[in-house]
């Protein structure tokens, strides 16, 4: 029996057979895209996956945990079953990072309120300020095996 090409494969196959965290992201924001291009920069290890909150994984993955699948306001890291958004998502994936970003790990020790109004200001902001694109871009080819839905033709 063969086995089903990556383009076969659906959405709740691939997230049910997910083994690592990923990170959810606007996929037409330009500061979201920055920031899934800064993590694979200081990720040598490969331990975070990506994928758009647009993308059929990001909606399986919205869906399962109960998040918008639309309107996105925020980067969500699905890590071990548990679900991290805003500066929560953002200061646990430096955390695991390579070069000096885990030295950020003490700002955890901010109450979120404080933090995620910091985050919520951004958030308000990013496509003003860095714009936006009018669909998700495809990855260049050096990213998108680290897409978990890794079909993009």
């Amino acid at each position: 029996m063969a086995t089903p090409s990556e383009s076969d494969r659906d959405a709740a196959t691939i997230v049910d057979e997910l083994d690592q965290p990923i990170l959810l992201f606007d996929g037409v924001c330009n500061l979201c895209n920055g920031f899934v291009r800064f993590v694979v920069q200081f990720d040598a290890a490969g331990e975070f996956l990506f994928a758009p909150l647009q993308s059929d994984v990001g909606q399986e993955l919205s869906r399962r945990h109960n998040l918008k699948t639309e309107d996105f306001d925020s980067v969500v890291l699905v890590e071990d079953g548990e679900v991290y958004t805003k500066s929560t998502a953002v200061l646990r994936v430096c955390r695991r990072l390579d070069g000096p970003w885990p030295l950020l790990t003490p700002l955890s020790a901010v109450p979120t309120g404080i933090s995620d109004s910091v985050y919520d200001l951004v958030a308000e902001n990013r496509y003003r300020v860095f714009g936006k694109k009018d669909a998700c871009p495809v990855p260049e080819p050096e990213l998108r095996e680290r897409f978990a839905n890794r079909t993009f033709d």
